[in-house]
Parts: C-alpha cells; sequence; structure tokens
C-alpha cells in the first residue's frame, strides 16, 4: 500500500520538447481512475492523441486551439490571456475518439482522462456554458467556475476551476469524498473521488498551502497507511488528494487558481465536512467584495 508525504503528494512541473510540462498517471498517483497533463503548444505545433477506452477532456488554460477528430472538429477554442481574465473553454471527447490539437497561437492546456465503458457526445463547453458559484464567506469566499460539473453527461468526470484571493482560504471548512455512502432512500451523501489540484499563481513568486489529512473514517487511515501532509503549492504544481480531508489558502499578495479534476463512484461533489470544523461556515458574516475576480462573459 502506498505511503503518502508531502513530497510525493506534491508533482513539480517541467518543461520538456514535447511541450509536456506535467504528467499523473494512475501508476505514479498510486490511484485508480485520473490520467492527467499539462502541456503547452506553439502557434502552429500541434499534438495528436487517441483516447481509447477513456472519456476524455482538454480545458484550455491560455491562448487558443483547433480540434480535428473522427468525432468531429471545433475551431478556436479559447480566448483568455490568463487564467484570471476570463472563463474557461474546454471540449469533452468520449471513448475511441482520435484527434489532432492545433495551436491557434501559443496555447496551455489540460488533457484529463479516465476509463470507462459508456459513451457520451462530443461536447464543447464556452465561457457561457460555465456556471459561476460564489462559495464561502468572509476570508474563506471564492470563486468556482463549472466546467464538467455534476450533471454534466459524461460518466466519470468531473472538472471546476477555483479562484482563490489573496490572503484567503479554499476547500473550507475541510472537506472529504473518500467513502461512498447512500441514505436509507437512496441519496447519496458522500462519493468516493480521486482529485487533481493544479495550481497556478499570479505572480511569480506567490505560493499557496494546501493541507491533506485523513480521518479514522478514510480507508487508507483504517488500513494503517494516514496522510497528514502539508504542500507549498508554486505555479505550475499540482497537488494529489486521494482521500482525506484538503484545504487551501493563498498566501497575502497572491491570488491562487487551481483546476480541480475528481474521478471515482459518481459523477458528483458530495462530501463530508470535517466535524471539527463545519461550525466555521455557519458563522460567516459576509462575502469578500473582490470575489467573484471577473464576470464569466468577460472575455480577454
Amino acid at each position: 500500500m502506498k505511503q503518502y508525504t508531502s513530497e510525493n503528494l506534491l508533482v513539480h512541473s517541467t518543461t520538456v520538447a514535447s511541450g509536456l510540462r506535467l504528467e499523473i498517471t494512475p501508476q505514479s498517483a498510486g490511484w485508480e481512475h485520473i490520467w492527467f497533463q499539462s502541456r503547452a503548444l506553439r502557434a502552429g505545433e500541434s499534438w495528436e492523441f487517441a483516447s481509447g477506452e477513456n472519456e476524455l477532456a482538454l480545458v484550455v488554460l491560455t491562448g487558443a486551439l483547433s480540434v480535428e477528430s473522427n468525432r468531429g472538429a471545433w475551431a478556436n477554442i479559447g480566448r483568455r490571456r490568463s487564467v484570471f481574465e476570463g472563463g474557461p473553454s474546454a471540449l469533452y471527447l468520449p471513448r475511441r475518439t482520435s484527434f489532432i490539437v492545433r495551436a491557434d497561437s501559443d496555447v496551455e492546456f489540460v488533457a484529463t482522462w479516465v476509463a470507462t465503458d459508456r459513451d457520451y457526445a462530443p461536447c464543447l463547453v464556452r465561457p457561457e456554458d460555465s456556471p459561476l458559484e460564489i462559495r464561502g464567506g468572509d476570508n474563506a469566499t471564492r470563486q468556482i467556475n463549472g466546467i464538467l460539473p455534476p450533471g454534466f453527461l459524461c460518466h466519470r468526470l468531473v472538472i471546476v476551476e477555483v479562484l482563490t484571493p489573496s490572503g484567503s482560504w479554499s476547500s473550507y471548512p475541510p472537506h472529504k469524498h473518500d467513502v461512498h455512502k447512500v441514505d436509507a432512500t437512496g441519496n447519496v451523501l458522500e462519493v468516493d473521488l480521486e482529485e487533481v489540484y493544479y495550481y497556478r499563481i499570479d505572480k511569480p513568486a506567490g505560493f499557496a498551502l494546501q493541507r491533506v489529512y485523513t480521518d479514522p473514517e478514510s480507508p487508507l487511515h483504517r488500513a494503517g497507511a494516514p496522510i497528514d501532509a502539508v504542500m507549498v503549492a508554486r505555479d505550475g504544481d499540482a497537488v494529489l488528494v486521494p482521500e482525506g480531508y484538503h484545504p487551501v489558502t493563498s498566501a497575502p499578495g497572491y491570488t491562487a487558481y487551481y483546476l480541480n479534476v475528481l474521478a471515482g463512484s459518481a459523477q458528483s461533489l458530495a462530501n463530508s465536512d470535517d466535524p471539527v470544523h463545519t461550525w466555521v461556515k455557519h458563522s460567516y458574516r459576509g462575502q469578500d467584495p473582490r470575489v467573484p475576480l471577473y464576470k464569466m462573459n468577460e472575455r480577454s
């Protein structure tokens, strides 16, 4: 059984000639579902791939790209200069899709996929299609942009992006989603999800802190491999959340962005708060006026 520490829960970005900046596989993460790649292409460059027996999403972080595939073609996906300046664009592709990504400009994007035995239609997600939610309050106010939110027509993937203002907390009160639980009437109370936090910070020196910790209900904890780790996440880093609670704080002076990719027992975000801290969300007096950091219909 994998023993998770601050060293192997934090994945650093690197730049290689192929444009691959960061990669997470089930083997490297020690989990079952999520493959994750951060990639960059210069204008005119291309990347070819096939989804195989997986559903796959391309999330454009900055710049614009076009996709040609055996399922259709989509031109000029993406419009923002920065993840801090506009809403997301993405393309969902079903299994058995062969495609080529062509960079219409210098572009940064994420490709992420999970195995599936179900078929859904390709779907382009534009900024105006992404629901915006302001969650939390006081110094735990943050902006959530839905990309493949719960209810999206796919099998397992859930994808959102979150912006946390300078000096504020996110994913708070701490919550977990590592046990699949339903009540007597069949309502889902919590789902078992793996999760990637992929970070961008608005200034080069900036950082965020993230803690991951399990409690006695978490399967790893019960198996004798509890987690209690704190990571310093900088621009381009990723944090793995195989199980447990996982709060985040953004350093004063810096806005933190993270792209969340989740997959597991259901296409849902049902979770359980840490009972020690859940009272906090009932004490908020208001929301941070800095949020939202931008409106979803703003274009870069």
